[in-house]
């Protein structure tokens, strides 16, 4: 189920909102949301580049804190940056929404995870 989610959030999710809220240029809207998935390309600099569990919210680079309040700062830019904003928060919820998974699964697997405070604060208000 959570990788269902993940997937979901990550691919569908941004389709569906590009069609309930940019009626009019929604398939434009829907390939940039889709194309901020690009920031992933920070996995790649990670030793290794794929760790099940691994939360990448934090982890890599341009899924840091500092990285998403640039993010946020793009949405108040005119188009098409405040799209692309929305398109890398909405990753970076995708990825936190996957670490809060990992978590409550697993949390002796995020124990050297740096949204570990984060992720225990929501956890503990969701749960």
């Amino acid at each position: 189920m959570q990788s269902f989610i993940h997937y979901f959030l990550h691919f569908g999710f941004p389709i569906i909102l590009a069609y309930l809220f940019f009626r009019e240029n929604w398939k434009r809207v829907a390939l940039i949301l889709l194309t901020t998935m690009l920031v992933d390309i920070d996995h790649l600099f990670a030793n290794p580049i794929f760790d099940s569990n691994r939360c990448s919210f934090g982890f890599h680079i341009f899924h840091t804190y500092y990285a998403t309040g640039v993010y946020i700062l793009l949405l108040f830019l005119k188009r098409p940056y405040n799209i692309i904003g929305l398109g890398l928060l909405l990753h970076m919820v995708t990825d936190f929404i996957d670490c809060l998974f990992m978590y409550n699964a697993c949390s002796s697997c995020l124990e050297s995870a740096p949204a570990k405070g984060l992720l225990k604060s929501i956890s503990n208000l969701l749960f």
